[in-house]
């Protein structure tokens, strides 16, 4: 949605408010949710107008409308493939371990580097080593 001037978002207000006034009326089910697409509206006029205003207008609750104007939770975001700071193996089983031990040195060339010390047959090291030096 587009918002030209405090003008244009006063008048997009008065629309929308007759839109959600629109829906409370025709809506099948008393408790039934406002419609995303109502909110996403009435979040972009918060962005222009003081969201003060814009619940008011739309007979919403303050707190209801700074809900849907506040980032999704961390926890719903896909992290950055670059932000492991640490990944821990399992253990290997603790039965005879080999004698011959493992001992490899990587680096990337933003700096990231990869250190192994283990046993020779705990590890799948290709895949290791192919996961490391994939560039996501």
């Amino acid at each position: 949605m587009k918002i030209d001037s405090p003008l244009h978002a006063e008048h997009q207000l008065d629309q929308l408010a007759g839109q959600f006034e629109h829906w409370r009326q025709t809506r099948t089910h008393p408790g039934e949710r406002f419609p995303q697409a109502l909110w996403d509206h009435a979040v972009a006029l918060a962005s222009a107008l003081p969201p003060s205003r814009v619940a008011k207008q739309l007979r919403l609750r303050l707190a209801d409308l700074k809900q849907q104007m506040a980032p999704p939770h961390p926890a719903t975001a896909a992290p950055s493939p670059m932000s492991l700071g640490f990944v821990e193996v399992p253990s290997a089983p603790s039965w005879p371990q080999p004698i011959a031990a493992t001992q490899l040195e990587l680096s990337r060339a933003d700096g990231t580097r990869l250190c192994i010390h283990a046993p020779t047959a705990t590890l799948p090291l290709e895949t290791l080593v192919r996961a490391f030096l994939e560039v996501h």
